[in-house]
């Protein structure tokens, strides 16, 4: 009798234990409510971690190079403009980059497009000699065991050495950077597209072998698209020696050109505009590396892996 009061007959557990379980039951909110509302806060927080992790290590790299300048410039004894100053400056050289006073006083925007003028023509002239020589140097070993030795001589010499034998051939300055930027574009291109020529997987030729392919066939349908990651990668170190060389040729050889503004501007001993063109040039250098980077990364691929 007891029991059949202090016990539920359809289970074995007690009524206050059964009573309990249907109060906690009715009180507590559904388990999906509680994810529902978690789960947004918890996905926006990584976001925010993502987006702090990213930003926030650039702008304190910025901040320190702010700070080190305003220091440098208040405690030493030579003129070098403040950050305030050098802004200033900026905004009044950027509020009409393109005027033209004269054949040597122009703007930083026309300084800048003379500069990539003479980077595209000597950077497209090694292209045009230096990709076809790097798929036949790669694809020969006769050719790769002569041009060899040349590229080892050659390719560590300074592109500025070559500065004074294009002034000599080519009786002009312009010609004269141009071949600079030729001379020291060439090398990365050949030497990337020779290795990754080389580096094609035996099996491919074995197949065109197989098939009797042309030389011409073969470097169209199996050795460019396997080689083109490598080459893309010389090109891309090609542009960055050439934006780096240019400047110091126009130094040399005068005219229009951002190197020659930079020259200018010292010999007018205005150090804010120099410092303007450093970052300038940095900036410019900045925008090719990326976007040589994004095309890369557009025709690179990796095996998948079973």
């Amino acid at each position: 009798m007891v029991s059949a009061i202090f016990h539920s007959p359809s289970s074995n557990l007690p009524l206050a234990d059964t009573a309990t379980e249907k109060f906690a039951a009715q009180a507590a909110p559904p388990a999906s409510s509680i994810t529902g509302t978690t789960a947004p806060r918890s996905a926006w927080k990584q976001r925010a971690s993502t987006a702090a992790g990213q930003v926030l290590p650039p702008c304190l790299g910025v901040l320190l190079m702010v700070g080190l300048w305003s220091v440098i410039s208040s405690t030493t004894e030579q003129a070098i403009p403040t950050p305030q100053d050098t802004f200033k400056q900026a905004v009044d050289i950027f509020s009409d980059p393109f005027y033209r006073n004269g054949p040597n006083d122009q703007g930083v925007g026309w300084n800048v497009l003379a500069s990539l003028q003479r980077v595209a023509l000597g950077f497209g002239l090694a292209a045009l000699v230096g990709i076809p020589l790097g798929f036949v140097i790669g694809r020969f070993a006769f050719l790769s065991r002569m041009f060899n030795p040349l590229i080892g001589l050659l390719r560590p010499v300074s592109p500025l050495a070559w500065l004074p034998i294009g002034l000599l051939v080519f009786k002009g300055a312009d010609p004269a950077a141009i071949w600079t930027i030729f001379i020291c574009s060439i090398w990365p291109m050949v030497i990337n597209t020779a290795v990754g020529v080389q580096r094609v997987p035996q099996d491919y030729m074995n197949v065109a072998r197989v098939l009797n392919l042309s030389e011409w066939k073969i470097a169209t349908t199996i050795l460019f698209p396997a080689v083109l990651p490598y080459l893309l990668t010389g090109v891309r170190l090609a542009v960055g020696t050439a934006w780096l060389v240019i400047v110091a040729a126009e130094m040399l050889t005068g005219g229009v050109g951002i190197g020659f503004w930079v020259w200018d501007e010292w010999n007018n001993l205005n150090v804010a505009n120099i410092i303007i063109a450093i970052f300038v040039i940095g900036i410019v250098g900045l925008m090719l590396e990326w976007t040589l980077i994004k095309l890369a990364s557009a025709f690179t691929y990796e095996e998948v892996k079973s």
